[in-house]
């Protein structure tokens, strides 16, 4: 329930947010009229429209995004007659009338649109235009969706978010309405607050028609609400307790695996009796590679005395679906032990797991003992790996001479203690920090450009691309991305379109990177896309500073997913 109500809180919250001003004269439109047969309506089809939209966008169809398209068309056409009407009555009968067909007399003239009819028809095209700037809370529902794949779960949290939108709408609705009539009784100017309401209608569309709404609105940062959903964020994505816990847990059945690889199937009445380290990972995230040394050594160590290492590989990317790409990661990355793909997240929400990585250690009876997320904590968990498996023998002697030193190299090397810039995702659901003038199109191709300078943690676009929520693609050779960052390491998750060889070339700084090159490119900065996967593009070897990195793709159908640091 309390995830519920923050994600209705977030909603409320877009009535402050850049993104939904454009909607307002939509709203404010209507705000003299009945609120149960004019604005209710209104609110109860643009949340039932956004919901649908919203959960359409996270299956990720493709064309549910062009109807998307063709939906804002008609929604922009019919809101700007909307708002002639409203300017010129007289014209808005002229005007309506060839639309008036198939039984539907929603709309013969302007006051028609009161109906009940007609207001949930302005309700459905407000729907299609509001789709609010992907907030934190909203990009975390949508990523949830896409990850998880379309589930009655996630529309329900989208349906919660529109219904927070649309009450603080209705809040404004009230107050609007309050004001007309203020404004009327007193000045006795009915037909200019029409025409006035008419012209912010008209101003609306084109501002939306433009991208105005997202390229010029969301620079006023004291219109950002980003720093309170963050914070509600935190408290939706709060992590359980590490550390020791009860022996009251009891292991989650390891069923539902979408393939075992490198093992038979295995589920936990096979691993009574042993003791189990079950690591939640996918083969992209840049912490679960810096965590393999460790296990790969503890599994070297301790098999043969009990202990059995499971990798849980869940998918971030729907790349890390495909069963090959997840074998070549097992064979490049030397792991031996066995590994579940959990395409559908099955043995995730078994576990009610929520990060990459994540340890979980069960003991011989089948109980969690211990949990550990993220990098670090090593020693730690391998004395608790030793105690298991003492209490396994029944108090008797495990092998031990210590613990393991496990040093990785390329992507396995452990991170530095220096700042560095946080990750950051290029897709538009979880995209932060973008600076490129342009006003981003969502699924569809369109030019960008990088600007004069970039602030510390920006990037950009340069060249053609289409923006989709999960990955940037390249439409034209020669296209660039830029980001002014801090770190001794830069990540880049790469792939290819069309499973072709893609080249590419680094700078940083404006000239080759020398020394400074990652594994994945030589020291002048040239680098092959052949595989979807992390790529490991800088590795600094002096000072830790501010530096811009560019990486210019030389062939077209590059996918960039996300920046990450170490």
């Amino acid at each position: 329930m309390l995830i519920f109500f923050l994600v209705y809180l977030g909603g409320l919250l877009t009535i402050f947010s850049p993104c939904v001003l454009p909607v307002l004269p939509f709203i404010f439109a209507r705000s003299d009229k009945s609120f149960l047969r004019n604005g209710l309506p209104i609110l109860l089809g643009m949340a039932a429209t956004f919901t649908l939209l919203a959960s359409f966008a996270a299956a990720g169809g493709a064309w549910l995004v062009q109807i998307n398209q063709y939906g804002r068309y008609a929604a922009m056409l019919l809101l700007l007659f909307l708002g002639v009407a409203l300017i010129f009555p007289a014209l808005s009968d002229r005007l309506m009338r060839p639309f008036v067909t198939l039984g539907g007399r929603i709309e013969q003239q302007a006051d028609k649109l009161s109906s009940l009819k007609g207001s949930l028809l302005l309700g459905v095209a407000v729907g299609f235009l509001w789709a609010p700037c992907a907030g934190p809370i909203l990009g975390l529902v949508l990523a949830g969706a896409a990850l998880n794949g379309a589930n009655l779960y996630s529309a329900l949290l989208l349906l919660v978010f529109a219904a927070g939108a649309a009450t603080s709408l209705a809040l404004a609705l009230f107050a609007g309405g309050t004001i007309l009539k203020l404004m009327k009784r007193g000045l006795g100017a009915e037909q200019w607050i029409r025409r006035c309401l008419g012209i912010a209608v008209v101003v609306g569309v084109f501002v939306i028609a433009l991208g105005w709404d997202t390229r010029f609105l969301s620079q006023f940062s004291f219109l950002s609400t980003a720093t309170t959903e963050r914070q509600l964020v935190s408290k939706l994505t709060a992590k359980p307790e590490a550390g020791n816990v009860t022996k009251t847990s009891s292991l989650a059945q390891l069923t539902g695996a979408t393939q075992w690889l490198n093992s038979p199937p295995l589920n936990s009445e096979m691993l009574r009796g042993k003791v189990v380290l079950v690591d939640f990972w996918t083969y992209s995230c840049i912490n679960c590679l810096r965590t393999l040394p460790y296990l790969k050594a503890w599994n070297e160590k301790y098999r043969d005395q009990g202990l059995v290492i499971i990798g849980v590989h869940t998918p971030e990317f729907s790349f890390e679906k495909e069963q090959h790409n997840v074998e070549q990661a097992i064979h490049d990355l030397g792991i031996m032990y066995p590994v579940a793909m959990d395409n559908q997240y099955t043995i995730w929400n078994a576990f009610r797991n929520d990060a990459w990585p994540a340890h979980y250690l069960i003991d011989a009876q089948g109980t969690i003992r211990q949990k550990h997320f993220g990098e670090g904590a090593y020693q730690d968990t391998e004395q608790m790996i030793q105690l298991l498996l003492k209490e396994a023998h029944h108090g008797g002697q495990v092998k031990s001479d210590g613990f393991v030193n496990a040093a990785g190299s390329g992507t396995t090397a452990a991170a530095t203690e220096m700042d560095r810039s946080p990750e950051t995702y290029v897709g538009y659901a979880r995209q932060e920090n973008f600076a490129s003038p342009e006003a981003i199109k969502k699924d569809v191709a369109a030019q960008y450009s990088t600007p004069k300078s970039l602030k510390p943690d920006q990037w950009s676009l340069s060249g053609k691309w289409k923006i989709s929520s999960e990955e940037d693609v390249l439409q034209a050779a020669g296209g660039t991305i830029s980001f002014r960052f801090q770190g001794r390491d830069l990540h880049l998750v790469l792939g290819s379109l069309n499973h072709k060889p893609i080249r590419f070339k680094v700078t940083l700084d404006g000239i080759p990177p020398g020394a400074d090159h990652g594994t994945d490119i030589d020291s002048h900065g040239n680098g092959v896309i052949r595989e979807q996967r992390l790529y490991q593009l800088i590795r600094q070897r002096g000072k830790n500073s501010i530096h811009t990195f560019s990486i210019k793709f030389l062939d077209t159908g590059a996918e960039a997913f996300a920046f990450t640091f170490g």
